[in-house]
């Protein structure tokens, strides 16, 4: 059996807890991840693969409800709350149970029942990856969380500990790695071609040489990413 992948949010470390013993505890389950901030689970959930959300819905940075309309219809999630009266709302997104604190392990079960047959049955939407379905991704920068859409991202330029995000009409400054941003983003639209730079592909306009022209960004492909670049790019 493939593992329901599992992430915990709520901002009382000792629901964090509690939950993460009942997910350790059932086999079916392998958690992820773990956090008591909102923010945090935001980056994390964008660039972990996971099957279901557990979320709380009071919380100080970004309520539950909040967080699940930024993340769409990447996952699915249970909520976990000591108030009902957000039951119905949160229905609206891809919502499979609503766990009332405090939780029993018997009560969580029935909820894992419940999911199984929804996360693991393929919808007509599987015959693409969750990567290429989500179309955007969140970047840190002056201490809050810019939405980027993938379509507007032209390439990114890496400096030194930080890097250059060029989109069509800014620039966005966040600081990074370009390795730490080449494992977040899609292969199907990026690409690598220099130690410094990577390129959404949909962007590029002519290659010539050792070259790549993007608007008006002309952009040197690396000597050792030279084979694989021109295989991607060309030879399809």
């Amino acid at each position: 059996m493939i593992p329901i992948r599992c992430y915990i949010l709520d901002d009382e470390p000792m629901a964090v807890a509690l939950l993460s013993e009942y997910v350790q505890k059932t086999p079916q389950l392998q958690l992820t991840g773990s956090t008591t901030s909102a923010l945090q689970a935001l980056t994390d959930l964008q660039h972990t693969a996971i099957d279901i959300c557990f979320i709380d819905i009071q919380m100080p940075e970004l309520s539950g409800l909040q967080l699940m309309n930024l993340l769409g219809n990447k996952t699915y999630f249970i909520i976990t709350s000591a108030y009902n009266q957000y039951a119905l709302e949160g229905y609206e997104h891809n919502v499979i149970d609503y766990l009332l604190k405090p939780i029993t392990y018997e009560r969580f079960l029935k909820s894992i029942q419940k999911a199984t047959p929804i996360v693991q049955t393929p919808s007509t939407q599987n015959t693409t990856t969750k990567e290429e379905l989500t179309n955007y991704m969140f970047v840190k920068t002056d201490g809050k969380h810019i939405k980027v859409v993938y379509e507007e991202l032209m390439y990114i330029e890496g400096l030194k500990d930080y890097l250059v995000l060029h989109l069509r009409n800014e620039r966005i400054v966040t600081l990074s790695t370009l390795k730490e941003m080449e494992d977040k983003l899609p292969q199907h639209l990026f690409i690598r071609v220099h130690k410094s730079y990577i390129i959404n592909k949909k962007h590029l306009d002519t290659i010539e040489r050792n070259r790549l022209y993007i608007n008006k960004a002309i952009i040197p492909i690396g000597e050792t990413y030279k084979k694989t670049v021109l295989q991607n790019l060309i030879n399809k």
